[in-house]
């Protein structure tokens, strides 16, 4: 009788928690981002505005190279206050080589503003394009398969980057 009993209260425990059951999805970030050309657009004009801001700092860096390399072959016919002076000239522009490339590349650098002007728009249309699936289809979770997350396995029909592919009007 008792195992009856335990079994009667496995089952409708199970009932209980299928009733309750979370619904989970999936989406694969990086898939829906090369799927969204305006995220392609923004990530080109990145690397360009990117490449440019390199070639100036690089140019400011062979300026103290080239003042380095004209101090060194000079310093022996130079005064104390001569390689004094040019030792200072060539610090200030390895300074300012240095003072750019934290302007441009620093951790709150104009490339992370022009990063989150340019991004910022295009994540914030796929983030409400998810959370209205999610609504309509009452999912509670949703994981990025991309991010790298300790998903050994996912069924493929969890997964709805097509659906929001197609919601942003980018149709596969």
């Amino acid at each position: 009788m008792n195992m009856k009993k335990i079994l009667l209260t496995l089952i409708v425990l199970c009932a209980s928690v299928v009733s309750n059951a979370q619904k989970f999805a999936l989406v694969d970030m990086e898939y829906i981002l090369k799927n969204v050309p305006a995220y392609e657009r923004a990530n080109e004009q990145l690397n360009q505005v990117s490449r440019k801001w390199e070639g100036e700092v690089e140019a400011l860096l062979k300026e103290a190279e080239t003042l380095y390399k004209k101090y060194q072959s000079e310093s022996v016919f130079l005064s104390d206050t001569q390689k004094t002076k040019a030792e200072e000239t060539i610090m200030a522009k390895e300074k300012e080589a240095s003072d750019l490339k934290k302007k441009y590349f620093g951790n709150d650098g104009e490339l992370y503003k022009k990063r989150q002007s340019l991004l910022a728009p295009i994540q914030d249309e796929i983030y409400n394009a998810v959370k209205d699936i999610c609504d309509q289809k009452g999912y509670q979770l949703v994981l990025d398969r991309a991010s790298g997350g300790n998903i050994i396995y996912a069924s493929p029909k969890i997964d709805i980057s097509e659906e929001v592919l197609l919601k942003l009007g980018y149709a596969n």
